[in-house]
């Protein structure tokens, strides 16, 4: 797994996402859906309607990376949250997230 900085904070986007989507428009869906800053180093985790690829968008304060992850079987475990936008975790939660 990828190594983020410790205190980085993460959120993952509630509902789906059209996953054909590139790091330009995946960062504008985060400033106009999530209204936070794409570039301000937080992580934003979004998933595909199957559940299976997830995207993860971050700003490292020297460039945008996109980092994508696909399960050969089985769904990402994703947290629902209470109004539909956004939930934050942890760095670690989402180690164990990405685990599948």
């Amino acid at each position: 797994m990828i190594a983020f900085p410790a205190g980085t904070k993460v959120w993952i986007a509630g509902g789906v996402t059209d996953m054909r989507r590139g790091m330009n428009t995946l960062a504008l869906a985060v400033q106009q859906g999530l209204g936070r800053d794409p570039h301000a180093g937080e992580i934003f985790c979004i998933r595909g309607r199957k559940g299976d690829l997830v995207k993860l968008l971050w700003h490292d304060g020297v460039g945008m990376s996109l980092y994508v992850k696909r399960l050969e079987s089985g769904k990402f475990i994703w947290p629902v949250s209470q109004d539909g936008t956004a939930v934050a975790i942890s760095a670690a939660q989402l180690g164990y997230l990405l685990e599948g």
